[in-house]
């Protein structure tokens, strides 16, 4: 692990249909984080376009790129420029008919050390993800003699810290948040798209932000890591529905669970300085990584357990 202090971001924005001027303004808050001293930088889950998966529509697979494409190529050499780390999630064509939500950690030479695609991918009223994405495959499908590629969960030593990345959906699920931090994350990120449902916001609409911030900030203190969420902003429309209205709530927190930044439903950039002698110290004041019975955890591997 890094052993310096360092300072991350994240960046909670909208989006607007035109997917040039979202990585224009994108381009621009980046260049003002790191002017604030910003090292390393997260964007939003699909940050570059509207979020598309509130219908199933064929054209709009049109919006993917490849991870070599000019969204990519473009922050590559913002990274370079402004020697910072960037993480650019983004709609990926991995092939003909298929595509992965996936975000690419750059680092601060300008290279692409990688991909991460999302593992679990939900499939809801306005969110229907199961049509657009397959999900990230599991380490053990990367045992294959017909595939070099890294795949399932993983960290980043870029040059300022030890990076992980899990988007959205995969931030209600402990295991990812575990995985990622016993491969060495000091930092997990989470980019995403979250957002009410109009008709329910009355009803339900503090609950929902607070169960999405609680269950986030209990995988920094079950795994002794610093957590960085962010989240979109803005009423989406589409035609024949209420849209969504992404509800932002963007935060970092600090391996003991503490806020350290954290936003409304403005646009906004959020930073923290991280050190990693905090993780240290909480591990030491509660070990849980220590005490797992790693012998008697066998049964997780189920579905589900039917006695």
């Amino acid at each position: 692990m890094t052993s310096r202090p360092f300072t991350i971001a994240v960046i909670q924005d909208h989006a607007v249909p035109d997917l040039g001027a979202n990585v224009t303004r994108a381009e621009q808050m980046i260049r003002k984080a790191a002017a604030q001293g910003a090292q390393i930088v997260c964007l939003k889950e699909l940050f570059n376009a509207p979020y598309f998966c509130k219908k199933q529509q064929i054209e709009r697979f049109d919006l993917a790129e490849s991870a070599t494409g000019q969204t990519i190529t473009t922050m590559q050499s913002l990274a370079e420029e402004l020697a910072i780390v960037i993480v650019v999630p983004i709609f990926e064509r991995q092939a003909a008919g298929l595509y992965r939500n996936s975000a690419a950690v750059i680092d601060a030479d300008g290279r692409l050390l990688g991909l991460y695609r999302k593992m679990h991918i939900p499939d809801d009223p306005l969110f229907n993800e199961k049509y657009y994405f397959a999900p990230g495959d599991s380490e053990l499908e990367n045992k294959s003699k017909y595939s070099n590629e890294a795949k399932g969960f993983k960290v980043w030593k870029t040059r300022y810290a030890t990076i992980g990345v899990l988007i959205c959906w995969d931030q209600w699920y402990p295991e990812a948040a575990r995985i990622t931090s016993l491969l060495g994350a000091q930092v997990l990120f989470y980019p995403t798209a979250i957002g009410w449902h109009p008709a329910e916001k009355d009803e339900w609409g503090v609950e929902q932000v607070e169960a999405w911030r609680t269950i986030q900030r209990s995988h920094a203190i079950a795994n002794g890591v610093y957590v960085a969420s962010v989240n979109r902003i803005g009423h989406e429309d589409e035609p024949g529905t209420d849209g969504i209205t992404f509800f932002g709530n963007s935060f970092i927190c600090d391996p003991f669970g503490r806020c350290m930044a954290e936003s409304g439903e403005n646009e906004e950039i959020l930073l923290a300085r991280c050190d990693p002698a905090l993780i240290e110290r909480v591990r030491r004041d509660w070990p849980f990584l220590r005490d797992r019975r790693v012998d008697a955890y066998e049964p997780i591997l189920g579905r589900y357990l039917d006695k």
